[in-house]
């Protein structure tokens, strides 16, 4: 058994490679062997979202604060709020981030598929987030 403790792994800034606006990442856990699950926390101010990304083997969000969006390529941009849960088949691009004026916090769980869990693409456009 293993207990991480609340506050004792740092916060971390999201990158601006993979991210638009002010992005924190708290982890909550990694994956021990054999299992593959890692989660983060994730907190988007208002208006920072991800860029476009995908996923080996799928990714699940549950929102624990505030108002956001998520969008699958080809989709509508659709709002998430506390208690949505929200699944990505493998390899989906999509993207999510916070509502324009209310920031947004989700629990981010995805499977690393021989040591990867991600595939970061192009930074979604204002445009395509619907900022205006």
């Amino acid at each position: 058994m293993e207990i991480k403790r609340s506050g004792s792994q740092p916060s971390g800034k999201g990158p601006t490679e993979w991210f638009t606006g002010t992005v924190r990442i708290d982890p909550l856990f990694q994956a021990n062997a054999p299992a593959r699950a890692a989660g983060n926390a994730v907190t988007f101010e208002p208006g920072a979202r991800t860029a476009w990304h995908t996923h080996p083997l799928g990714q699940i969000l549950i929102v624990t604060a505030g108002c956001g969006r998520v969008q699958r390529e080809g989709g509508p941009v659709e709002e998430i709020r506390p208690g949505d849960v929200v699944w990505f088949a493998p390899g989906e691009k999509h993207w999510h981030g916070a509502a324009p004026t209310t920031a947004m916090t989700h629990i981010a769980i995805q499977e690393a598929l021989d040591g990867k869990a991600v595939d970061w693409m192009e930074h979604v456009t204002d445009a395509q987030y619907q900022l205006s």
